[in-house]
């Protein structure tokens, strides 16, 4: 035993940790936990949601669609901005919905061969997701026709808006309109970033309503003002954006909020004994929040995390203490953490204790928790190669590397294996998708830096955060080994 926790079942609840990428549809309400950083990103009258790859933008997405959800989410917020009642639909999104919005190639057909504006393209979106079925806009059978109506017929789309505005307003609820996976809608970066511009010119259009609300999940790098903030009040949206920030603390809370709500609950909720846990009902689920006191008291949840992990990650306090060196060694440059990296890390810990370390006296054995980190390394260069493929070419082009290291060092790699000549010339034939901003070495260096990937010492050498240094073999003295 360890404290009051069994130790056997809590490897269980560990190693049953959600995997957040496999849910193929809206989470279960067991799996939504509410960070306080979230909160404001929920209410209606936020227009842009910003985050890191894996940091909940799907994740809400998905959720806010749920009527149990946002019950749920009620409770936290004010249940007269958001709730059951609101009415919410789908703009865009990763997953393919004819009916509702075009697809990724319809929309790139609308946009580069027929040469209708972004603007009017999210407009006719909107409009489809308000139209009464007796409209006559609701006559036109594909996209392209729709799009041609309302670029047509712009008094009668302003009278539609209008009516259904009214409408929700004399109901007391509102219309939301989710937009997310916009970084899928081109492989071309001036394309995606026109559709983004646009999308952000008929958020700023819907502010002139009461009721009707447009939100955007969009990928922190696609959020530049450069790019996208060229137009009247942009920096209306931009300067309100909400970021999908995970304190460490919340990481721990949200690691308490699957553990008291999973299988063997009741032995995570009974070792978290400090304060009582009321339950809620949630349509026919009952649901156990975590206490807040319980995440803002750091203290308490480093000697509950240690009373599963031990206190120290090897033999004495100088390899670390699992509490701080989790979090640490799962961040970027920029220090952000993504819960899907975290989860990866401590249920991949949970399972290894379980087979190779089964007599630890302990939940969770510093080995373990060590190949978890490597595990979430590996998970996140799966995600980067998706979003960066010319970034995943750069970093493999390291392995064997050690860091921090000159970067003369780093440009002799790349110039050696070709790597930068190799994608600029694929990227001139449009076969690299979203291919870097800049070009050359020093180019790379800053895209790689603006991505939490390169971190620019105060010398001048560069280093990278071991979530992506394990996973891509480069070394580093006195660290988690690389994956090889």
């Amino acid at each position: 035993m360890t404290g009051t926790i069994d130790i056997q079942r809590a490897r269980e609840t560990l190693a049953s940790l959600p995997e957040t990428t496999s849910y193929g549809g809206p989470p279960p309400p067991e799996h939504v936990y509410v960070p306080s950083p979230h909160l404001k990103a929920m209410d209606p009258d936020t227009m842009l949601v910003t985050g890191m790859r894996g940091a909940g933008k799907t994740f809400w997405w998905s959720a806010l669609q749920q009527p149990i959800v946002r019950q749920l989410l009620g409770l936290h917020t004010n249940p007269s901005t958001l709730g059951e009642s609101t009415e919410v639909r789908t703009g865009f999104g990763a997953r393919p919905a004819h009916d509702h919005y075009p697809s990724t190639d319809v929309l790139l057909h609308l946009v580069q061969r027929a040469g209708v504006e972004p603007k009017i393209i999210w407009r006719t979106i909107q409009a489809w997701q308000l139209a009464p079925h007796d409209h006559p806009f609701r006559k036109q059978d594909d996209w392209s026709k729709r799009t041609g109506y309302v670029d047509d017929h712009p008094e009668v789309i302003d009278r539609l808006f209008g009516m259904r505005d009214d409408e929700f307003d004399h109901k007391g609820v509102f219309f939301l309109l989710l937009f997310d996976a916009l970084d899928r809608c081109s492989d071309d970066r001036r394309v995606m970033y026109k559709l983004v511009r646009g999308l952000m010119q008929t958020a700023i259009d819907m502010r002139s309503y009461r009721k009707i609300r447009i939100k955007v999940f969009l990928r922190s790098d696609q959020n530049d003002e450069t790019e996208i903030g060229d137009f009247p009040d942009a920096s209306k949206v931009l300067a309100s954006a909400v970021e999908l920030s995970w304190p460490a603390r919340e990481l721990y809370g949200l690691l308490w909020h699957h553990s008291a709500n999973g299988p063997n609950g009741e032995v995570f909720r009974k070792f978290l004994r400090k304060e009582n846990w009321s339950p809620i009902r949630v349509g026919q689920r009952c649901l156990y929040p975590v206490p807040r006191r319980l995440i803002l008291e750091e203290d308490y949840q480093r000697e509950k995390f240690h009373d599963l992990a031990g206190p120290w990650m090897g033999t004495n306090r100088r390899r670390g203490f699992p509490y701080t060196w989790i979090p640490k060694h799962l961040a970027d440059t920029q220090g952000r953490l993504s819960p899907r990296s975290f989860l990866t890390a401590l249920r991949e810990a949970a399972e290894n204790t379980r087979i190779e370390h089964a007599d630890h006296h302990h939940v969770l054995h510093p080995k373990a928790i060590k190949f978890g980190v490597q595990a979430a390394s590996r998970t996140r260069i799966e995600e980067l190669r998706e979003d960066y493929p010319w970034v995943h070419q750069v970093l493999k082009s390291l392995a064997g590397v050690t860091v921090p290291c000159e970067f003369e060092d780093v440009a002799d790699h790349w110039n050696e294996k070709g790597v930068l000549n190799r994608f600029a010339a694929e990227a001139q034939r449009h076969h690299v998708k979203l291919s870097p901003r800049h070009h050359g070495p020093d180019g790379v260096r800053e895209d790689l830096e603006a991505l939490g990937v390169f971190q620019r010492l105060y010398d001048g050498r560069v280093n990278v955060p071991d979530l992506f240094r394990v996973g891509y073999g480069l070394g580093r003295k006195g660290g988690v080994k690389p994956v090889r």
